[in-house]
């Protein structure tokens, strides 16, 4: 079972690791000096998993996370059939080819997938999945940049809020339970 998918994704696929983002910058505090498999790392990486968050709001993602055995095309079902947008999102901010960023972000999709998969329970269901990407939502959303403005991509701009970054004990309490209000909120997400 994965604690913490970012880091499971990262590990499993050779991604060096993720530097959190500095609620007060917006930003990682090591701008400089970052290579570009580096900055591929995270911004894909948190890209795909926010994506992948929202896809599972609904019972139909839920479900064929783990109902479609051989899903070809992952970027475009989370994505919603804006994938390309979300490629040149992620090659800008890292600085490659969209080539580029867009087989990492089909690998990482691909290994979201599995590690839902396989994270979900012996008889995993579209609530299941939901509740396991409703824990997973904190620990993706401190990585992602907000110069990527996935929240205006995925039509969620709660996801580009600076308090998705704050770490501490008061601020931790409080995503816990933003945690499990989202897991319960089918109002949103029909």
């Amino acid at each position: 079972m994965a604690n913490n998918i970012v880091e499971t994704i990262q590990k499993n696929l050779g991604f060096p690791p993720l530097q959190k983002i500095d609620p007060n910058i917006q930003e990682t505090k090591e701008k400089t000096l970052r290579e570009p498999k580096e900055k591929l790392a995270q911004a894909a990486i948190p890209a795909v998993l926010t994506a992948i968050y929202q896809y599972t709001r609904s019972k139909a993602g839920g479900q064929s996370i783990f109902s479609d055995s051989e899903h070809t095309d992952w970027l475009g079902a989370i994505f919603k059939g804006k994938e390309k947008t979300a490629v040149e999102k992620v090659a800008r901010y890292a600085g490659v080819s969209e080539n580029e960023a867009e087989s990492a972000m089909e690998n990482i999709a691909d290994e979201a997938v599995n590690t839902i998969k396989n994270s979900a329970g012996a008889k995993p269901t579209p609530d299941s999945v939901k509740a396991f990407m409703s824990d997973q939502r904190h620990g993706i959303l401190v990585y992602l940049p907000a110069a990527m403005q996935m929240g205006d991509l995925l039509n969620e701009e709660s996801l580009d809020d600076r308090t998705n970054k704050m770490e501490g004990p008061i601020s931790n309490f409080m995503h816990a339970i933003e945690n499990k209000m989202s897991a319960n909120d089918d109002s949103k997400y029909p």
